[in-house]
């Protein structure tokens, strides 16, 4: 598979939305509904996005089709395994892990301290009892005992070092760079000293392929790669996103969560990496979600609630101003329009975003599928024309520490950033390797701004605190884990497992 030839010649567009609540704020079907308005207005478009993860599927987010007449078909597919790419990217990182005990086992050679190895297992799946295990049980014949765990496979550096390469020789080289611990003196060991990235691709050939399906609308869908957001870079492939630029004149994509994790990663670490310029973003919202950010139980959102609408806004707004002030990138709000929201909520939320000077459009593709998008593709369209003066949040110069101080108080208006003492250690560490040009992936909670989930609406004054530092020198970036953020999910009281099943036929029910 070689690299496309000629360079992108379509409008890149990306779709993010504010900080997640439990009342939904509808990201992907939004994303989904403006590619087919945009298409249903006479443009070539194509949509790109990530590949569901079965642990939110289970669990308790649901799947990442889309919903009502803005979907990706066929949705029972493509949120049930799809086409194996995640699983053969669980069996790459797998393999990494048993040759490195394989490694140890058979002698050490490179003298690898069992107790700095950073490599873990990972399975698809959301499975708190496997975070931190003890593996090599049993005598000798079994391998050494020592500290191990897993991690959800959308974790994993090699679903990273995958959606960020450009071709399969780009592929190998970066998964050749994979640091998988040190050795006794403290050198950094690489999957390349393992050998293990010829066979590692070789699981891979078929899943850098993206995958095409459609939408309801019938606008050609690229879905292809996973990463959360919330404790990965959170955007689709590289190569999908390409590959729809070169074919498309319109390219709509979305990144996970909140602006504040998926947009931050996508313009900081992918447009980075792949040479990327976006045209214009869209920010969703939704009325119910915005009483939330202000204060309004969950019980009550459906009452009409100017108060908390009002409180909550600012959330909107700050996530409206990164992508505009500190980005540089054109932006509108796309109001996801639910049955309950009552004309004066409605309009005391576009007054609000127009004396903020953006414009917040009516959203009802869930209901209408593209017809309900058509006034947010046009003013999208417009944007596009726009001039862009993308930036990035932060040099890629600044040292290690500088760069999420840099991001928390830019991004989430926070007043800086403190490292634990093993944290630091960490961060001199990954310096001294050489490692200090990357840029940062920070890892935190997806319901705030800041990395205390309880701190709705948009919080100042605070300090988030990094915990951990892993270098994912194949992906290309650090990861600062922060808070309570775990790379391993875990399942909530009722999962939505208990409520999917099938029938004689073959039927599926219960997907979302």
């Amino acid at each position: 598979m070689k690299s496309f030839i000629g360079k992108p010649k379509g409008k890149l567009i990306l779709v993010t939305a504010i900080t997640p609540t439990p009342a939904g704020e509808g990201k992907t079907t939004t994303t989904i509904g403006l590619a087919d308005a945009l298409s249903l207005t006479g443009r070539k478009t194509i949509v790109a996005i990530r590949e569901p993860s079965l642990g939110p599927v289970f669990g308790i987010k649901g799947g990442a089709a889309g919903g009502g007449y803005s979907q990706v078909i066929p949705m029972e597919d493509i949120n049930l395994h799809f086409t194996g790419d995640i699983h053969a990217i669980g069996a790459a990182n797998n393999l990494l892990a048993a040759m490195i005990d394989n490694h140890i086992y058979q002698g050490n050679s490179l003298r690898i301290d069992p107790r700095r190895i950073t490599w873990r297992r990972c399975m698809d799946m959301n499975d708190r009892q496997l975070r931190n295990i003890i593996s090599g049980l049993g005598g000798a014949t079994n391998g050494m005992p020592r500290e191990d765990g897993f991690d959800i496979t959308v974790a994993s550096e090699v679903m990273a070092v995958l959606c960020l390469s450009e071709s399969i020789s780009d592929l190998k080289s970066r998964l050749s760079r994979i640091v998988i611990g040190y050795t006794y003196d403290g050198t950094p060991v690489t999957a390349g000293d393992l050998h293990a990235e010829g066979a590692m691709a070789a699981l891979l050939r078929d899943a850098i392929k993206p995958n095409l399906v459609s939408t309801l609308g019938g606008t050609p869908a690229l879905i292809h790669g996973g990463p959360f957001a919330n404790i990965a870079h959170g955007c689709n492939s590289v190569i999908a996103t390409k590959l729809a630029l070169h074919f498309a004149d319109y390219t709509v994509t979305e990144a996970g969560f909140g602006a504040d994790l998926g947009a931050e990663k996508f313009f900081d670490i992918k447009c980075r990496a792949a040479s990327l310029t976006p045209s214009a973003a869209v920010v969703v919202a939704t009325v119910r979600a915005l009483k939330m950010h202000g204060g309004a139980p969950k019980t009550s959102l459906s009452d009409e609630n100017l108060s908390a609408l009002s409180a909550g806004i600012p959330n909107l707004l700050r996530h409206v101003s990164n992508i505009r002030d500190v980005f540089g990138v054109p932006v509108v709000v796309a109001i996801n329009r639910f049955p309950t929201d009552t004309q004066a909520e409605l309009s005391l939320l576009r007054s609000t975003c127009a004396e903020a000077g953006v414009d917040a459009v009516i959203s009802e593709v869930w209901e209408k599928g593209g017809e309900g998008g058509i006034e947010l593709a046009e003013r999208v369209a417009e944007l596009c024309e726009t001039k862009s003066n993308f930036r990035f949040a932060y040099s890629i110069d600044l040292s290690i520490a500088e760069k999420p101080n840099t991001i928390v108080k830019r991004i989430y208006r926070g007043v800086g950033v403190e490292f634990t003492p093993a944290a630091k250690k960490q961060l001199d560490k990954i310096e001294a390797d050489g490692f200090g040009k990357l840029p940062v992936c920070v890892a935190k909670t997806q319901y705030s701004f800041s990395d205390d989930a309880q701190k709705l609406g948009a919080p100042e004054g605070f300090t988030v605190t990094v915990k951990n530092l892993r270098v994912s020198a194949g992906a290309g970036f650090i990861v600062a884990l922060t808070g309570d953020i775990m790379t391993m999910p875990g399942l909530p009281k009722s999962p939505a497992a208990e409520y999917i099943d099938i029938d004689a036929n073959g039927t599926i029910s219960g997907l979302f």
